[in-house]
């Protein structure tokens, strides 16, 4: 076995440094060892990076840079990205355990985000309004908001931040970025390529450690904008510590999303959708389609198919070409989702396949998971209430449209959904009634640098991706300009 690797350092301010706390180790999800060795920021090390950013933006010019330049060093980070795509999409498998094939289509559309949001720095601008007061010129602009702390999830690290880092310094913010515990590495290595595309120090900063140096980050009365991903639960606690300054915040959270077949839905499309929807990336993922709602007169016929569909899925190394799923990220994750199916037996679910941890030796030290499908679940069941975040997905049968929605609906949270029918008005009626950021009509988990995604109700607030994300980081200044002979009664502001 090699060495942990003990190089990587923090960036603040435009330098690498190690943290004042005790180091923390990475350790592999297929087999178990320690491979790396992280430094952890202390309370002074984050105050450190957010004064950078506060310089970077105050005083160092990064807001008034022109759009054209922004927009040059983005694409110039897209060319970084692509060319050393392969290197960091084995980086994140090496830290989460996700498929190779999955994790490097992702990482090469990274190229895309910095494009886009390139192109909207060049072109996001105000609007000129027609005054009801006479000889008034009134015009807005967009300027940014100010220092952005990005804490970001492990499940896709490196994208999850390109969401926010895109759009926030094409719009002229500054950042400070800290990353899950669990994957750093590939935040870290990416920040080396922020640097080499010629972003000005303390543009970026990135700090590394556990869930105190989110909380102290996000605290801090520095900060002006927080973008998260991640649980509900830590979402709450961002959203109060938010509070106390009034600092603006967007918050992707979790998901209980209802995949929903009708009786005349194509049942071997759905079926593969339906997989990808829980089962690719091993179910980690805010999206997960992991209530699948099916009509009841095709629900013994589903349910069979996606049983047998879900059994041949092969697990193996995420570096195996081969290989469809891979390990649970970590082993807290592990853990939990191996509770929620006791959980859901001990509610009385009906467990139709998986549920184990994978024989063979191959599988031995890993967090390795089969597919795990259960039946008879009622909609009151904590397994169909709460997020699992794993491949574990429950079959809930309905008798129409109505009671379909109604069951949709009946959760906290509101992310995503899916609905599989060939009846297109349908799709349009069942669509315009469920509750969700995003609806998916005959497929299931897209998305695009193009498209706003968020959820609504407890799935969280705000949306990334598409020009909407330029309102997340941007604020609204409104000018007018008295074109006149000035004002006719200063007692009167209409005149």
């Amino acid at each position: 076995m090699d060495e942990p690797r003990t190089d990587y350092l923090m960036l603040i301010g435009g330098e690498w440094t190690d943290g004042q706390e005790e180091p923390f180790s990475l350790v592999s999800p297929v087999d178990g060892q320690p491979w790396a060795v992280l430094p952890s920021a202390s309370q002074a090390d984050v105050a450190a990076a957010v004064a950078a950013a506060r310089k970077a933006f105050d005083t160092g010019g990064w807001p008034r840079t022109p759009p054209a330049r922004r927009a040059r060093l983005l694409r110039r980070l897209g060319e970084l990205i692509s060319e050393r795509a392969d290197d960091l999409a084995r980086l994140q498998v090496r830290e989460n355990g996700k498929v190779l094939r999955e994790v490097l289509a992702q990482t090469k559309g990274l190229t895309d985000y910095c494009n886009y949001f390139a192109g909207l720095a060049e072109t996001a601008g105000g609007h000129t309004i027609p005054s009801s007061a006479p000889d008034m010129f009134v015009y807005t602009v967009r300027e940014p908001v100010g220092v952005v702390a990005a804490v970001t999830p492990w499940n896709s690290p490196l994208a999850l931040l390109m969401w926010k880092l895109c759009p926030a310094l094409a719009m002229g913010n500054t950042m400070v970025v800290k990353p899950s515990e669990v994957t750093p590495a590939s935040t870290l290595v990416l920040g080396e390529m922020i640097e080499a595309a010629g972003f000005p120090p303390g543009v970026v900063n990135i700090v590394t450690g556990d869930g105190r140096v989110g909380a102290w980050l996000t605290a801090d009365d520095g900060i002006d904008k927080i973008a998260f991903t991640g649980s509900t639960h830590v979402g709450r606690q961002i959203a109060a510590a938010a509070a106390a300054h009034l600092t603006r915040i967007s918050l992707e959270l979790g998901g209980k999303s209802p995949n929903i077949v009708f009786a005349d839905a194509d049942l071997d499309r759905a079926v593969e959708g339906v997989v990808a929807g829980i089962f690719a990336a091993a179910g980690q993922t805010c999206l997960a389609g992991s209530r699948v709602l099916i009509a009841q007169e095709i629900y013994e016929d589903f349910a069979a198919r996606l049983v047998q569909r879900a059994a041949r899925i092969r697990l193996g190394h995420p570096l195996d070409p081969d290989t469809e799923m891979g390990p649970l990220s970590c082993r807290a994750q592990y853990d939990k989702v191996q509770h929620y199916v006791t959980v859901a037996l001990d509610e009385g679910a009906t467990l139709l396949t998986g549920g184990r941890h994978p024989s063979g030796a191959q599988f031995r030290d890993g967090l390795f998971m089969e597919p795990t499908v259960f039946g008879k679940v009622r909609n009151d069941m904590r397994i169909a209430q709460e997020e699992v975040f794993g491949p574990v997905v429950c079959l809930i049968p309905f008798t129409d449209e109505d009671e379909a929605i109604a069951i949709g609906n009946a959760s906290m949270y509101g992310l995503a959904a899916g609905v599989w029918t060939r009846d297109i008005a349908r799709a349009h009626r069942v669509c315009a009634r469920l509750r969700a950021g995003t609806v998916w009509i005959n497929t299931y988990r897209r998305t695009s640098y193009a498209v706003p995604f968020g959820g609504v109700r407890q799935s969280g607030l705000g949306r990334e991706n598409g020009a909407a994300a330029v309102e997340e980081y941007t604020e609204v200044k409104s000018v007018w300009i008295d074109s006149g002979s000035g004002i006719a009664d200063p007692f009167n502001p209409r005149a």
